[in-house]
C-alpha cells in the first residue's frame, strides 16, 4: 500500500505541473480534438518535464503495487491523487480550499484507510488469452476516442476524453497483472504488453488534451470513473482479487468512499488560470 500511496503522491504533484504547462502551451486557433502537437509544445517547459519525471516514478511504484495488491485497492489509491493535487495546489499555487474540499480530502484518506485494512493479496489467476486480447482491443478503442471527441460539443467532449483516458489507464492496471513472463520471447508474444503501451500512451495523450481545453472538471471526473470501476471488476471477476476474510463490506465501503471523495475534488484535475501567469518555455 505504501507504493500505491507513493504513486498517488507522484501523479498528484505531476498533474499540477503538467496542467500549468499544458495551459501555457495551448494555441487559441487549435481545434477541439486531441492535438498531438500539444505534447511537443508542452514538453519544452520545465514544469511539464518535471511532471513527466514524477509520472515515471509513479508508474514504477504503481507496477510494484499491482504485483502485491488487488487492482481495486491500487485504483482507488490512484484516484486519491486528486486529493494530493488539491493539497499541492493549495500550498504551491495558493489555491484556497473550501471546508467542503478539505472534508473531501479527509474522506479520501478515510476510504484508503478502510481499503488498507480490508485488502487481501493480489489474485492468483493469471488471466486468459482472451482477456489479453480484449485489453488490446480496448486500448485501440481508447486511441479512436480522440478522433471522435473533436466532433462532440464541449461538455460531452470533455467527458468522453476523460472516460477514454481513464479506460486507458485502467488497461495499464490490468495489463500489468497479465504479464507474468518477462523473457523477451514471451513479452513479444503477449498482447497485454502492447495493450499496456498503447493504452498508457493513448490515455496520456487524451489527458493532456483534456487539461488544455474544455471542462477539465468533467474530464477528470470521467477519468476517475474509468480508471477505477472497470479495472476493479476485472480484478475481482477474472483475476481472483479478494479481501481479508469477513471484510468484504469494508473494502466495498472504502472503495466507494475514496472514489466519491476523489470525484468531489475533480476540479483539481486542472490548475487555476492564474497559475499560468509568468510560465516560461524552455
Amino acid at each position: 500500500m505504501v507504493c500505491a500511496l507513493g504513486s498517488a503522491v507522484c501523479f498528484g504533484t505531476a498533474s499540477v505541473l503538467q496542467a500549468v504547462a499544458a495551459r501555457a502551451a495551448a494555441e487559441p486557433e487549435s481545434g477541439a480534438g486531441v492535438d498531438p502537437a500539444l505534447f511537443l509544445r508542452a514538453v519544452r517547459q520545465w514544469r511539464y518535464v518535471a511532471g513527466l519525471a514524477l509520472d515515471g516514478i509513479g508508474f514504477v511504484l504503481q507496477i510494484i503495487a499491482l504485483r502485491s495488491l488487488p487492482i481495486y485497492a491500487v485504483g482507488a489509491a490512484l484516484a486519491a491523487s486528486l486529493a494530493v493535487t488539491a493539497v499541492v495546489a493549495a500550498r504551491l499555487l495558493h489555491v484556497r480550499l473550501s471546508r467542503t474540499e478539505w472534508a473531501a480530502v479527509g474522506v479520501v484518506c478515510a476510504g484508503l484507510a478502510m481499503l488498507g485494512l480490508a485488502s487481501g493479496g493480489e489474485g492468483d489467476r493469471t488471466g486468459s488469452a482472451a482477456l489479453r486480447w480484449w485489453m488490446l482491443a480496448i486500448a485501440l478503442g481508447v486511441l479512436l476516442v480522440g478522433t471522435v471527441a473533436g466532433r462532440l460539443p464541449g461538455r460531452t467532449r470533455a467527458l468522453v476524453l476523460g472516460l477514454g483516458a481513464g479506460c486507458g489507464f485502467g488497461v495499464v492496471e490490468v495489463a500489468v497483472r497479465l504479464i507474468d513472463d518477462l523473457s523477451p520471447a514471451a513479452l513479444v508474444a503477449n498482447p497485454a504488453v502492447y495493450a499496456l503501451l498503447l493504452g498508457g500512451g493513448s490515455a496520456f495523450l487524451l489527458l493532456t488534451s483534456a487539461l488544455q481545453r474544455g471542462s477539465v472538471t468533467t474530464a477528470t471526473a470521467g477519468m476517475v470513473i474509468g480508471e477505477t470501476i472497470g479495472p476493479a471488476l476485472v480484478g475481482v471477476i477474472w483475476l481472483g482479487d479478494r479481501t481479508r476474510e469477513g471484510l468484504g463490506w469494508l473494502a466495498v465501503t472504502g472503495f466507494a468512499v475514496a472514489v466519491a471523495g476523489a470525484l468531489a475534488l475533480a476540479r483539481f484535475g486542472e490548475a487555476p488560470e492564474t497559475a499560468t501567469v509568468g510560465t516560461e518555455t524552455g
